[in-house]
């Protein structure tokens, strides 16, 4: 387990975990060798959800993902490394247990 200063606040864990998803996906990332992932793009949402493959999540369980300040927090914490419009999940952030993802990422119905 992570030291506790590597601790996230709610912003923050729904944030990564939504990277960390993203990053599983061919269609948004590129793996590295590392074990981490470059994160080209984000979905895209359509009305109050968006899809990461067959998973849905509501555009309230997302805020982070356009806020610099989350992803400042994040880097500092050494989860991702801010490369200009990317965002690159570092092996410590793609292997860190938020414990939300059961909580945001929801099974798709379409």
């Amino acid at each position: 387990m992570p030291p506790k200063q590597l601790r996230l606040n709610s912003l923050q864990a729904k944030t990564l975990t939504l990277l960390q998803e993203i990053a599983r996906h061919p269609m948004f990332a590129d793996a590295t060798e590392d074990g981490g992932a470059v994160i080209r793009m984000l979905p895209d949402a359509h009305g109050d959800h968006f899809h990461i493959g067959s998973r849905v999540v509501l555009g309230r369980d997302a805020s982070g993902l356009q806020n610099s300040s989350v992803h400042v927090a994040l880097e500092r914490k050494g989860f991702v490394e801010l490369a200009g419009r990317e965002i690159v999940l570092t092996p410590a952030g793609a292997a860190y247990e938020t414990g939300m993802r059961n909580k945001i990422l929801h099974g798709s119905d379409h």
